[in-house]
């Protein structure tokens, strides 16, 4: 697999350093052009991440663990525009003074306002369009210490970061569900995409839980909730939802699955975490859930518990209640379709 627009920048004689490592920031598949042997991908999705891994790329889940410095850079914007600043600082602190920096996005992902905020610090090349999207260089010997990532304060007692789902807020369907846990709870629950750990920490204020397992696909949400959650009996889990299995079945999960594919609701990225929550679940298993009222995840939840209720919610959410999964065995699932919030 190709990026169209990585391989027609890169066909430039002065592309890339012919020795020296090259840094990328969220990579996803589609890295082939690149030299692999040389290349360190920083990935914190975890499907994307071990499916680099399986296809041979060295990939580590955040800056930290890319250590040293490097002669290129390509990054891949996320959505977020504080995130896709602190990424772009951070290439450029890493690169030796000179090497490339490459910027590449879809228009929906902010490359043309990006491409703006760059022009007027830096000398930046011409864009190369294709595919809804751009890619373009500046070289690096430019602080932009100024955009690099800092703590945000979306409650009190808790810290995010940028491009964290929810970073600013608590996030109200999380409110809604957490208001309709009962007072005691079973008690070995997991939190299916515990995000920064706003719910979670809601989970263990209730009677009866001995044990919570947070269940995250993003590297830096689940360093959140690392910080935010000092509870002994909260394990952290940088894992797939879909695909987590624990060691023994569990009693009860709660979760606000994500249900977006890219920009687009995708309501096979909620059934998917409903199935998963089922075959982890102990006979007399229970789940909590909440989702966008007009996600269609009745039929879903009928197909994998005898017992559904929808409890509650409002305009825009609808609580469920589900119990006494149907038999399944406690063995990886297949993998979900590809989410972000």
């Amino acid at each position: 697999m190709t990026n169209p627009r990585l391989a027609l920048a890169l066909m430039a004689a002065d592309a890339l350093p012919a020795a020296g490592r090259v840094l990328v920031i969220g990579g996803s598949p589609g890295l082939s052009d690149l030299p692999k042997e040389r290349t360190v991908v920083v990935q914190a999705f975890r499907p994307d991440h071990d499916t680099l891994a399986a296809q041979g790329w060295t990939v580590v889940p955040d800056l930290a663990a890319a250590a040293g410095d490097f002669a290129a850079a390509v990054v891949f914007l996320p959505r977020s525009r504080a995130a896709a600043r602190a990424a772009v600082a951070e290439a450029a602190r890493r690169v030796a003074a000179g090497g490339p920096v490459w910027i590449d996005g879809q228009k929906t992902d902010g490359i043309d306002p990006m491409l703006k905020d760059l022009r007027a610090r830096t000398a930046v090349s011409a864009p190369v369009a294709k595919a809804h999207g751009k890619i373009f260089r500046f070289d690096a010997g430019t602080s932009f210490d100024d955009w690099r990532a800092a703590d945000i304060s979306p409650a009190p007692g808790f810290v995010t970061r940028p491009g964290v789902f929810s970073a600013e807020k608590v996030d109200p369907g999380s409110v809604l569900l957490a208001a309709a846990l009962p007072e005691r709870m079973p008690a070995r629950v997991a939190d299916l995409g515990a995000g920064w750990g706003w719910l979670s920490a809601q989970v263990l204020t209730r009677h009866g839980v001995a044990e919570l397992h947070l269940v995250e696909a993003d590297h830096a949400a689940l360093a959140c909730a690392r910080r935010n959650i000092a509870d002994p009996r909260a394990r952290f889990h940088w894992a797939d939802a879909t695909r987590f299995r624990p060691e023994a079945r569990l009693d009860a999960v709660v979760t606000n699955p994500p249900f977006h594919a890219g920009r687009a609701a995708d309501p096979a990225l909620g059934a998917a975490f409903i199935a998963a929550a089922a075959g982890m679940l102990a006979p007399a298993g229970r789940l909590w859930m909440v989702a966008n009222r007009h996600l269609p995840y009745e039929a879903v939840l009928a197909r994998h518990f005898h017992e559904v209720a929808e409890i509650g919610g409002d305009g825009a959410f609808k609580l469920f209640a589900a119990a006494r999964p149907a038999a399944r065995p406690l063995a990886a699932a297949a993998p979900a379709p590809r989410r972000r919030r």
